[in-house]
Parts: C-alpha cells; sequence; structure tokens
C-alpha cells in the first residue's frame, strides 16, 4: 500500500496555515534555525579551505624556503640567519570578497511535504545562515542583500536573523531579490526555489552582472514538487492565495506535471549558465550539511576562476 503523502504551506507574513490554522511564523522558527544553522556550520567549516594564502597584505602569515630564480631582496636575512637556509617572509592576502546573500521567504517558500524534512523556507534561510558563518570564518564579508550592510563579525548568523526578524513582513512579498546596490566585484548568492517569473528572474541576474556581481543560485526543491505523487482526487491550493485546482485523478497528470517542472528548473539553470552563476539544486529529503558545504566548495571554485 502506498502511503499517502501530506503537505503544508502556510503564510510567513501571518504565520496562518492555508486552512486558517495557525503556524508557526518565521520569527518563531528563528530560534531553532539559528541553533542549526551554528551547528551546519561548524561541520562545514572543516571541509572549506578559508582565503588565507600568499599574496598582498601587511599581516605575515609565514616563512617558506628561497627559491632560485627569485629576487635577492625578497630573502630575510633575520630568520635566514637562524640556519643554513634562506627563507621568504611572506604576507597573508587580505582582499576579502563581499558576498551578498539572498534567502527567499515569500509564500511558495512555506510548504512541505511530509517527505521532506523541513519546509522550504526555513531551509533555505538555515542554508543561507550557515553559509554567511562559513564565509566570515573564511575572512570574507557578507551581507543579507538590500537589508543589513557588509559584516565581518563572528556573530553574523545573529545579527542576519535579526535582520530576517525585522523585515519578515517584506520579505514575504518578494519572489525577487532586491534591485539593491552592490559593491564592484562582489558575490551573490540566491536561495529560492526559483518558481516565479522566469524573465524577470533573467533580467535581475543581468542587472547585478551589470553591476559587476557573479555568484550562485541554490534552487530548494521539496520531493513532492518535483514527483508529483498523488492519485484520485487533489486539490491543489496556490500558495500564493491564487485559485485552486481540483483534478480527478492527479497520478493522470503525473508525466505532463514531471515534463513542465524540469523544463522550468532547465530555464532557471540557463539564466544562471547565461549570466555567468553558478546553478545548485537541493532537496529538502536530504541533509542540509550536503547543501551547505556543496554551495561553500562551489563558490570557492567561482572565487578561483574571477
Amino acid at each position: 500500500m502506498i502511503r499517502p503523502i501530506d503537505t503544508r504551506a502556510y503564510d510567513p507574513a501571518t504565520g496562518a496555515h492555508a486552512d486558517g490554522a495557525a503556524a508557526a511564523d518565521l520569527s518563531e522558527s528563528l530560534p531553532r534555525i539559528v541553533n542549526r544553522a551554528h551547528e551546519i556550520a561548524a561541520s562545514v567549516a572543516y571541509g572549506v579551505h578559508g582565503r588565507r594564502r600568499a599574496g598582498l597584505g601587511e599581516t605575515f602569515w609565514q616563512y617558506r624556503p628561497f627559491t632560485n630564480g627569485e629576487a635577492a631582496q625578497r630573502i630575510d636575512w633575520r630568520r635566514s640567519a637562524r640556519g643554513d637556509h634562506l627563507y621568504v617572509r611572506e604576507r597573508e592576502w587580505e582582499a576579502a570578497h563581499d558576498y551578498f546573500l539572498w534567502m527567499d521567504c515569500s509564500p511558495s517558500m512555506a510548504f512541505a511535504s511530509s517527505l521532506a524534512q523541513d519546509d522550504k523556507l526555513a531551509r533555505g534561510v538555515t542554508l543561507g545562515l550557515a553559509l554567511a558563518d562559513v564565509l566570515v570564518r573564511g575572512g570574507e564579508r557578507v551581507a543579507a542583500l538590500g537589508h543589513t550592510g557588509l559584516i565581518s563579525a563572528r556573530d553574523v548568523i545573529d545579527r542576519l536573523a535579526r535582520a530576517l526578524f525585522d523585515h519578515a513582513a517584506d520579505a514575504a512579498k518578494d519572489e525577487l531579490p532586491p534591485d539593491a546596490p552592490l559593491r564592484p566585484r562582489a558575490r551573490v548568492v540566491l536561495i529560492s526555489d526559483f518558481l516565479t517569473d522566469l524573465d524577470a528572474l533573467s533580467a535581475r541576474l543581468h542587472r547585478y552582472v551589470d553591476a559587476g556581481a557573479t555568484g550562485a543560485l541554490l534552487m530548494v526543491i521539496d520531493p513532492c514538487e518535483e514527483s508529483l505523487p498523488f492519485s484520485g482526487q487533489t486539490l491543489f491550493l496556490d500558495t500564493d492565495g491564487g485559485p485552486s485546482f481540483r483534478a480527478g485523478d492527479a497520478a493522470g497528470l503525473r508525466a505532463a506535471y514531471a515534463k513542465a517542472f524540469e523544463a522550468h528548473r532547465e530555464a532557471v539553470r540557463a539564466a544562471a549558465r547565461e549570466t555567468g552563476f553558478l546553478f545548485l539544486q537541493h532537496h529538502t529529503d536530504r541533509p542540509a550539511a550536503e547543501a551547505a558545504l556543496a554551495l561553500a566548495m562551489g563558490l570557492h571554485g567561482v572565487e578561483e576562476e574571477a
């Protein structure tokens, strides 16, 4: 016997379920999300190398052996005098990057099925906060796009969580990331289900590229959304408050739906590729740390290519 699939959705702005019942809104969920973000960041940090490496800067990093062909003035004679080898004094590279994060808190994100571990909104916010902590640990600066200035302090998770709380009502209305000013050579990280108008999303990505930014898109997917595991009479409700749809036999829609969903995902991927953004996807039945590590490592690759 096939286990029935339960779903739940709520309005992020009011904390009400689609049927009118009370639900925990984002502000009530934040303490749990913050704790989980700290746990994930701590585990991911061990798998990600920070930005510490030789380069322009004032802070001493390490001594390394002098190699033939280098300029003699690079030799640190005081250190070299202690032994039989010549050494070069290296400084730490200090060109930190600026990361602007957007975690989609619109109604379509406040959805979960019984196949998932979290609703998409909670998972997306958790991943965004964890990533912010990992980036700051690596010496980068992080901001909530359109809501905060750049932060390099170790309490970045708590600061961004407070910003989300303060702007929760406005954030619940936005299906697109803000058209906010960016610093030169910024990195933009967008975490969303991207169930939005593709032309508008593409235009926003081009706006970021025109400002000199690059970055990544992380598409958060409930496994139910991908497979449509329903059968028999099924009532589909629009999380954005649009008209409902009743299917006589939902199973009969599965093939056409899967094709349409895949086409939409590929269009999001194409929009990212066209603008030079990294595209990743994460299913909410998978461990959150898995996505956080993939995103952090992916951004490290973007950094190396820039």
